[in-house]
């Protein structure tokens, strides 16, 4: 009796050991893409957005510190749509898009930086690349 207690209690330990020790890892759906956009920078004031400066143009409510962007129009169709990650040449970290610009804007980015106007002044305007994660294809 007890050999069949111990018996069982080393297949159960053996089956957990393998069930633990199997790797599910869930299939890569994104990738990265590139593109070179311009770049300027933003904040939270009513003098660069409306009466109500913390929330972005897709409802979210923007907070100072944390890394998100604006997205000219046309870059919705390229992929860089809400809550998309993006990573800027020159900058630490990643971005989320949580604002959309006018449509008169193409090919830009305007990175938040929340009330640091000497921040958003000092960043100005330039060229940067940028690349940002999309799912794949599926064929």
């Amino acid at each position: 009796m007890i050999f069949k207690v111990i018996r069982w209690k080393c297949i159960l330990i053996l089956l957990l050991l393998i069930l633990f020790n199997c790797k599910n890892e869930a299939p890569n759906i994104f990738e990265w893409k590139t593109l070179e956009v311009t770049a300027t920078a933003y904040n939270s004031l009513v003098s660069q957005t409306n009466n109500n400066p913390y929330i972005t143009a897709f409802g979210d409510s923007l907070k100072p510190g944390v890394r998100y962007i604006a997205v000219s129009r046309d870059l919705l169709r390229l992929g860089l749509k809400h809550n998309t990650l993006v990573k800027v040449d020159g900058l630490e970290g990643t971005y989320l898009v949580k604002d959309k610009m006018h449509s008169r804007w193409t090919n830009k980015i305007d990175i938040y930086m929340g009330t640091d106007v000497n921040a958003a002044k000092e960043w100005g305007r330039s060229k940067v690349n940028i690349s940002y994660r999309v799912e794949k294809l599926k064929h």
